[in-house]
């Protein structure tokens, strides 16, 4: 099974920009969609981006679209979240996570197998 292991969060006015990494280990990151998911204080985990393991097609939530994109670099095992006209409301703790079933792209939180453990980014107006 892979292991995930995020960085990059942080504190960052309203504004600015960040870039999250995650990096894979114990399997290879081509065998894995992948997706970014955020959990504010109080709320549900909510999809914020995906990228399938060929890297084609990318999926975004509404209110991230244009700020955002989502690559991976397969050969470095790592994939990344580029942020930037970050708001308060983008605010939460960001977890990337690894769905081995690569014939469907899902937006689905539960049907992601492996998760790291998260990092905090913190948006302050």
């Amino acid at each position: 099974q892979v292991q995930l292991v995020e960085s990059g969060g942080g504190l960052v006015q309203a504004g600015g920009s960040l870039r999250l990494s995650c990096a894979a280990s114990g399997r290879t990151l081509s065998s894995y969609n992948m997706g970014w998911f955020r959990q504010a204080p109080g709320k549900e985990r909510e999809f914020v981006a995906g990228i399938p393991w060929s890297g084609g097609s990318t999926r975004y939530v509404d209110s991230v679209k244009g700020r955002f994109t989502i690559s991976r670099d397969n050969a470095r095992n790592t994939m990344y979240l580029q942020m930037n006209s970050l708001k308060p409301e983008d605010t939460a703790v960001y977890y990337c996570a690894a769905d081995p079933k690569t014939w469907t792209m899902t937006t689905a939180a539960r049907e992601y197998a492996y998760w790291g453990q998260g990092t905090q980014v913190t948006v302050s107006s």
